[in-house]
């Protein structure tokens, strides 16, 4: 288990102390995945957080790379969506790993939403579990917040509306519920929805957390602002509702990074975030460029390290909100991207 995981998600950094992590888990993935060796070969011992080897995310769609140790104990598969080019990432999953990845989503998230358990409202289809060697990236996600759940409800089966019976039923049981979704799916399912009357007056006096991710492009004909979205979730909601967007992808399972009141995106303190420019990938300071994400948590596949095709900026340490360390802006994607859905700021 990192020892990084033991401190706050965004207190004081030590870079030092995740540089050593990561520079041993790129000897660990080396040694377990060939192909990962033939990659980074010739490249030395990384001596500074820029210099940890990174696979670029497209690499994930055209093989799989998996780590195999004694001491890793493979489980499923994590399939992404395959919005446009037809062909999904595949990251193996591992049981060490899966621990890790829990721990970091609900210390990271607990920071935001409180860590007090409630009942998880899923907007998903429940079928998707039973594959018992593929899990969608979208339920995966879902899952990770499963830990933070008094009890867990998937409310969207295929092609139909969301069964407001079952919202009724946890809004009966508790007025503090969680709701997840990807963005496009709560929008159309939940914010753009008819919601009964029984239910609504069951809102009115409910504590409603809506986490979501991904999606935006979904919104964009016509377009949905984000004011226009979180207002419609928290209409007719209770006191001291609110709505959580945060950005991660299935290349870095176990980080997620929220987007807090100053619009900023939050890097716990064992994960990083390097801007590097898209023609030298060299890295930048106050400028937009590529995002390379990193952090020490998976020992199944060497995803630890992956240049992304999404864009942003570093902003200044420390933020308005009051947390410390590391935050960013994601500015949308480099040009011809393919157009994942979930990084549109």
């Amino acid at each position: 288990m990192s020892p990084l995981l033991d401190r706050p998600p965004f207190g004081p950094r030590d870079d030092e102390a995740l540089r050593r992590e990561m520079a041993a888990l790129t000897h660990f993935h080396r040694r377990a995945c060939p192909p990962y060796a033939e990659l980074t070969k010739g490249l030395g011992k990384p001596r500074r957080l820029e210099d940890v080897p990174f696979v670029h995310v497209g690499l994930f769609k055209q093989m799989e790379l998996r780590s195999e140790h004694a001491s890793v104990r493979h489980q499923r598969v994590l399939k992404s969506s395959a919005t446009t080019s037809g062909t999904s990432s595949r990251i193996p999953l591992d049981d060490e790993s899966s621990r890790r990845q829990a721990r970091s989503v609900v210390a990271i998230l607990s920071d935001f939403i409180g860590a007090e358990p409630r009942p998880l409202l899923v907007l998903d289809d429940p079928r998707s579990l039973r594959d018992g060697g593929e899990l969608p990236a979208r339920v995966a996600a879902a899952l990770s917040l499963k830990a933070m759940a008094s009890d867990l409800r998937f409310v969207l089966p295929p092609a139909r509306p969301v069964r407001w019976d079952a919202v009724k039923a946890a809004l009966e049981k508790s007025g503090d519920v969680l709701v997840y979704g990807l963005t496009g799916i709560l929008w159309a399912g939940w914010a753009a929805a008819a919601i009964p009357a029984d239910v609504r007056g069951r809102l009115a006096k409910a504590r409603v957390t809506f986490v979501h991710s991904g999606g935006w492009k979904t919104l964009e004909a016509p377009p949905v602002t984000r004011a226009a979205f979180e207002a419609a979730l928290l209409a007719g909601t209770g006191k001291g509702s609110q709505v959580l967007d945060y950005y991660g992808l299935v290349e870095q399972v176990g980080i997620v990074y929220p987007l807090c009141r100053a619009d900023a995106r939050h890097v716990p303190v064992w994960a990083d975030v390097i801007v590097r420019d898209p023609l030298t990938l060299e890295p930048r300071r106050g400028q937009e460029g590529q995002l390379q994400l990193m952090n020490p948590l998976p020992l199944g596949a060497p995803y630890h390290s992956v240049l992304t095709e999404d864009v942003g900026v570093r902003l200044p340490d420390g933020c308005p909100c009051g947390r410390a360390g590391r935050r960013f802006q994601l500015r949308g994607r480099i040009p011809q991207a393919e157009i994942r859905g979930c990084a549109n700021g």
